[in-house]
């Protein structure tokens, strides 16, 4: 599978919990998680500054899931990517 144009596609890296006054707090909850992180499974041909392999955080509410050999991968635009690790 290859990515074209400007698009991504990732594999989202699963957060801890974070645990507050003992109480743990899930992906559910947790108002600040606007931004995710994942790894660049592949990136489309006009994606300039990221390659796969790289991992980035991007805008959480923005991908979309799709399956591709019984794996579920995201899909998102270049311009939903905030940082580059």
């Amino acid at each position: 599978m290859k990515a074209i144009n400007y698009y991504l596609v990732i594999d989202k890296i699963k957060k801890e919990h974070k645990k507050i006054a003992g109480l743990i707090i899930t992906d559910n909850i947790d108002e600040e998680g606007r931004y995710s992180k994942a790894k660049v499974i592949s990136a489309g041909d006009k994606v300039e500054g990221i390659k796969d392999g790289d991992i980035i955080n991007y805008d959480s509410p923005a991908a979309h899931a799709i399956t591709w050999n019984e794996n579920v991968y995201y899909v998102i635009k270049l311009g939903d990517v905030i940082t580059v690790e």
